[in-house]
C-alpha cells in the first residue's frame, strides 16, 4: 500500500487520535484487514437510492449468516468507539450522491474533487467497508478550480463584481474556494476498504492545507458503499 508523503500511517485507533495533522501531513491511516462479510450486509439492505443512513436498531434486525453478524460487529465496535471520544459518526448505504445538476460554472459535489471545511478546529473520520472507497489527490497536484484564470472570470461574471473581499466570500459561501482540479497525470490513490481515516479539513489557523479527495465514481447497477463518516 503506497500513499504519497502527505499521509501517514498508524498502527492503532489510540495512535490515529493523538497524532498531529502538522508538518505536511494531512491525512492519517490506520490500516486494516476486517474479519467478516461485509457485502452480505449490503445484500440484506437490498436495493435502495441516494445515502440511506442505517441505525443501530436497524442493522441489529438484520437477518444475517455468522459472517454477516461479524461484518456488523465491526462496524458498531467502530461507530461506538468513535461516540466515546466525542464524535458523531454516521454510517450511510450510498447508492448514489445527488449530482450538482444547476452548475453554471463549476460542480460542487462530492464526485468533484474537494476539501471539507469548518468553523473550528477539527478532522473528517471515514472508513468503508463494502463497494469503491474514497480517492486522494496529492495538494502538490492540484490546483484549486477558482484560481484557474478561465474559471475564475466565469465566476466574476457570476458573482457580479470585482476580485475583491466581496468575491472571496462569494467564493467561501458557493463552496466554490474548495473544489479542485488534478494537474494531467496526477498520481491520485485510493483510501483502501476497512483502512479507517483521519483527514484535515479547511479549518482557520489550520498548520496544513486540506486533505482533497473525492468520492469515487458510481454507475446504476454499481455495488452500494458501505461508509461510516463523521
Amino acid at each position: 500500500m503506497r500513499f504519497p508523503n502527505q499521509v501517514r500511517t498508524v498502527e492503532s485507533f489510540a495512535a490515529l487520535l493523538e497524532a498531529r495533522l502538522d508538518n505536511g501531513i494531512n491525512a492519517l491511516c490506520w490500516p486494516r484487514t476486517l474479519a467478516g462479510n461485509f457485502a452480505e450486509i449490503v445484500s440484506v439492505l437490498g436495493p435502495g437510492e441516494g445515502v440511506v443512513p442505517i441505525d443501530e436498531t436497524r442493522l441489529r434486525s438484520l437477518a444475517l449468516s455468522p459472517t454477516g453478524q461479524l461484518a456488523r460487529e465491526v462496524m458498531l465496535a467502530d461507530f461506538k468507539l468513535l461516540q466515546a471520544h466525542g464524535l458523531a459518526p454516521e454510517l450511510n448505504c450510498i447508492y448514489a450522491y445527488p449530482r450538482d445538476e444547476d452548475a453554471t460554472v463549476l460542480s460542487t459535489d462530492v464526485y468533484s474533487w474537494h476539501a471539507d471545511s469548518a468553523p473550528i478546529e477539527t478532522a473528517t473520520w471515514l472508513c468503508t467497508y463494502h463497494g469503491a472507497s474514497s480517492e486522494g489527490l496529492p495538494n502538490t497536484q492540484a490546483l484549486r478550480k477558482s484560481d484557474d484564470p478561465i474559471l475564475r472570470v466565469a465566476l466574476l461574471r457570476e458573482y457580479g463584481g470585482e476580485d475583491d473581499a466581496g468575491f472571496a466570500e462569494f467564493l467561501r459561501e458557493h463552496g466554490y474556494a474548495l473544489h479542485y482540479e488534478a494537474f494531467p497525470k496526477a498520481e491520485t490513490w485510493s483510501f483502501g476498504i476497512g483502512h479507517l481515516w483521519r483527514i484535515a479539513v479547511d479549518w482557520p489557523g489550520s498548520p496544513v492545507p486540506p486533505c482533497i479527495h473525492r468520492a469515487p465514481s458510481q454507475t446504476p447497477g454499481g455495488l452500494p458503499r458501505l461508509l461510516l463518516i463523521c
